[in-house]
């Protein structure tokens, strides 16, 4: 059965090579403040996103406090994704220590 690991907040900050970043928080949150190169990711825009991105690159899930992105994560591993990951602490803890992005 395919899975998803963790990872920390200091590991995605430092990450090598291409990676895709979503956050599974909701439009208005993510509007307020996100991860740099971050992609919002909701109900509507799924079915695209598994057909768009490459499954060769990892994925790194963001939610709230890293709870929520654990299920998401699931559910992308199961779609054929080679790496997926949750982000521990969530975009909360994120901001405390690495640059945020607002739209």
């Amino acid at each position: 059965m395919t899975t998803f690991s963790h990872i920390s907040v200091n590991d995605v900050a430092n990450f090598q090579g291409d990676v895709t970043i979503v956050d599974i928080r909701d439009p208005q949150s993510f509007a307020n403040g996100h991860m740099p190169n971050a992609a919002p990711l909701n109900n509507d825009n799924f079915a695209a996103f598994i057909e768009q991105t490459p499954k060769d690159i990892p994925v790194v899930v963001v939610c709230y406090h890293g709870v929520s992105s654990q299920q998401a994560a699931q559910v992308i591993a199961q779609q054929g994704f080679e790496s997926v990951y949750s982000m521990d602490g969530g975009f909360e803890a994120w901001r405390l220590a690495n640059p945020v992005v607002t739209a």
